[in-house]
Order: structure tokens, then sequence, then C-alpha cells
């Protein structure tokens, strides 16, 4: 009912984590963006900004034809309302969940990315990059450490679509040299959150694990693959639409 187009990445990790909390039927559609698989047109039609994941949900609420979102918040929001768990319908609870969802998609996900790229893949003499933005990351993480010493989850007492969207993250840090140890809260947030039935089944599933050449402290990519994923070819697929 579900195709998930995926890549193992962090923002991929969180729909396959939702999708199997909801118990959903899903198939995932991978992709070797290395290879450059997103720059298709045939998947420039499911999401114009050739990013993933993506979604199409053919049974939607209401019935009618096939449902695409991409984002990977608005999925999560998406399939939140769809199942209508790990999102309160209305009032405070519904609101801090979206603020944390939106700080993790705005802030948390993005300068951890950056800080994943001019570490792992720019060029060499990228130092004040590379300080900017894991400085960011690690302030980024003293604001959820200090939330989640007072707070059972993200969001407040119950597990919700932000845990969801954050803790995919624990891999980022890792690839980074980042020790999660100097974030005691965060660390037992993330062991609790790991013991959940549907993160486990996630990382069992083969077709959900991230292949070798997307972990690692630093990464040397063929030209090819550096113009797939940051150059001529990703600015050329969106250029000729």
């Amino acid at each position: 009912m579900i195709e998930l187009h995926y890549s193992a990445t962090p923002n991929g990790q969180k729909i396959a984590i939702m999708l199997e909390e909801m118990e959903a039927s899903y198939r995932v559609i991978q992709y070797d963006i290395f290879n450059g698989d997103q720059l298709t047109p045939a998947f420039g039609q499911i999401n114009p900004n050739h990013k993933l994941p993506a979604m199409v949900d053919h049974d939607p609420e209401g019935g009618g034809d096939p449902v695409t979102v991409f984002e990977s918040g608005a999925i999560l929001q998406y399939l939140a309302e769809k199942c209508r768990k790990f999102l309160p319908a209305s009032g405070a609870s519904r609101a801090a969940t979206m603020s944390w969802l939106n700080w993790q998609v705005a802030g948390l996900g993005p300068m951890g990315g950056q800080a994943s790229h001019f570490l792992r893949y720019a060029p060499a003499g990228q130092e004040y990059a590379v300080e900017r933005y894991t400085r960011e990351l690690k302030r980024l993480l003293t604001v959820l450490e200090t939330r989640l010493a007072t707070s059972r989850y993200v969001a407040g007492d119950v597990y919700s679509i932000a845990d969801i969207a954050i803790w995919p993250g624990r891999a980022s840090a890792f690839v980074l040299g980042i020790d999660l140890d100097s974030w005691p809260a965060t660390h037992a947030w993330f062991d609790h959150i790991r013991e959940r039935p549907a993160v486990a089944r996630m990382m069992s599933r083969a077709d959900l694990t991230a292949p070798a050449k997307y972990v690692g402290l630093v990464q040397k990519l063929e030209d090819q693959e550096w113009s797939n994923m940051f150059g001529e070819a990703n600015r050329a697929a969106v250029n000729e639409e």
C-alpha cells in the first residue's frame, strides 16, 4: 500500500521506523545516491527536489488517487495523522511535538549534514567550515541534552514523531566521532528507543541497512559520485526539468 523511496541515511531511517511502528504494509525501493539513482526524471515526478526519502501512499485515507509526500518531516506528520498515533491531536502536546520535529528538520539534521560534508567529503583545507558546523552540532546536542534531562521523551511524557525524527542522528554523531557519553541523558534516551521492537525490526532488515560506503569518517568519492552528490549532475537534474 505504501512505497518508500529510500536511501539508508538518517532521514530515510526515520520513515522506516515510523512505518514499522505503524506495522504498515510497505515496499522499499532502494536508491544508490552515489550512483545518482535519485536524479532521474521519473523520480523527479515523485520529488522535484530529487532528495530522499519520499513516499507514495496507494491507499490514502478517504480513497482516491495515490498521495505523494516528500521531506521527512512532512512524511512523518502525514503518517502520524493517517494512523492517529505518535502526534497528539491538539493542544500543548501537539505544539511541543511539532516544535521539536521542526527543530530537528531545520536545525539538528542540516547542521549534522553540513558537519558530515565538510569533515568526510570536502577537500582538505576546510578547517573553518568543519569547526563552524561541528560546534553548532554540539550546541544543538546540548539543547537536546538539557531537554532530555527533565523529560522522558523529546516532546514530553509520550513517545512521538519528534523522537522518531531525532533518533537516527545517533549514527551521524558516531561517524563524526562525537561520543554521546558526553551527553548522558541523550545517551540513555537513545538506548531506551533502541529497545523498541519497531526500531529493532528496522535495524535488522537487509533492505534498510546502510551500505559500507555510507559510513566511515573519511570518504573518497569518484568524480561521477561527487557530481551525483554535490556537483553538476546534482544540479542538472533540477535544471533540466
